[in-house]
């Protein structure tokens, strides 16, 4: 197939972004504004997040253009995160891209946002199919089988708080910013891991499954004991990171059996979401998981708009386009995302 290019947007959550991506692996364009009006707000407010896309979406539309030194006419397709997320923000993105490609008579595709995380690293790395994939951010926090583009298997699933809401709740417990996710991270390099211990929820129990709202619910039980001097702060951020990567390595090994059970032979297990560019998570999965391991960098773990391009590759090479009467989802499972 020749190369293909495609304009994509990000506006699922409190990150607007826009890139140009091609079907050589080439980042033509990535334009992203991550969104301050949220940060007083201890965390994401819908209808603000909502505006801000609608402020300058079209913007950043025009810069990546102008950065990538084509126009609209040498663009294949074009590509928006339609679900799950932000209805507001999903609105405003899908809205705008179906109107381009309307006007420039170019398909349009709709990428679940769950599947741009997942499918991101193939954008790095030789990642064949199947692979073990871990979403862990600030909405999703699930174990899936990735059969091939649009066919997915989920293993398992938070049953409560997402792994990043889980960070940013305690984070603004001990009254850091948000997001929490870096600052407990920074924090933790000075703190005692062993000082506290909090629950490993469901660690003994079978399956895929987190829990996460009883480690919270255990550090503010903590909290109302300490004094809360600059110390504690870091081993409570210490000790929590500690207990998030003895739940995750035990669900990981029982996600690799859950695979041998299902006679899926996996070599390339992926980690993605926001909470995978937390490096103490990272060391520790990279030396107990005897599989091949991938993350995306750092940048590209959070919500960005090259992963929703390099999803419209993928769907595009398949020729998994939609209509322009396509409805953005609040709720859109990626096992249930259909070609």
């Amino acid at each position: 197939m020749s190369n293909k290019t495609i304009l994509a947007v990000e506006t699922s959550c409190d990150e607007t972004a826009v890139a140009i991506v091609n079907s050589n692996k080439q980042i033509l364009a990535h334009e992203i504004l991550s969104q301050k009006e949220h940060k007083t707000c201890g965390g994401v407010i819908p209808e603000v997040a909502s505006r801000a896309h609608m402020n300058h979406l079209s913007n950043l539309i025009e810069s990546a253009i102008e950065k990538s030194n084509l126009d609209f006419s040498s663009l294949d397709a074009i590509a928006a995160t339609s679900g799950p997320g932000l209805i507001g923000g999903l609105i405003v993105g899908t809205m705008m891209t179906k109107a381009i490609a309307h006007v420039t008579k170019k398909p349009f595709i709709a990428v679940n946002h769950l599947e741009a995380h997942a499918l991101v690293v193939r954008l790095l790395y030789e990642v064949k199919f199947p692979f073990l994939v871990l979403l862990i951010s600030g909405g999703h926090c699930q174990f899936l089988i990735a059969q091939d583009v649009s066919k997915y298997i989920k293993l398992g699933e938070t049953l409560d708080d997402s792994l990043g809401e889980a960070f940013d709740k305690v984070a603004k417990m001990l009254g850091l910013d948000y997001p929490g996710g870096p600052l407990i991270e920074k924090l933790a390099k000075n703190g005692d891991g062993t000082r506290f211990h909090f629950p490993r929820a469901m660690i003994k129990r079978p399956g895929c499954n987190f829990s996460f709202s009883g480690i919270k619910t255990s550090v503010k039980n903590l909290l109302q004991k300490l004094e809360m001097n600059e110390q504690d702060i870091c081993d409570v951020c210490a000790s929590f990171q500690e207990c998030i990567s003895d739940i995750l390595l035990d669900k990981v090994n029982k996600a690799i059996a859950m695979a041998e059970f299902l006679n899926i032979k996996i070599h390339d297990f992926v980690i993605s979401g926001g909470v995978a560019a937390n490096e103490f998570l990272r060391e520790r999965l990279e030396k107990q998981i005897n599989l091949n391991l991938f993350f995306p960098p750092p940048h590209l773990c959070t919500d960005n708009a090259v992963m929703v391009g390099w999803a419209g590759i993928e769907r595009l090479q398949k020729n998994y386009t939609n209509s322009l009467d396509f409805p953005p989802r609040s709720r859109w499972e990626l096992e249930k995302i259909l070609p």
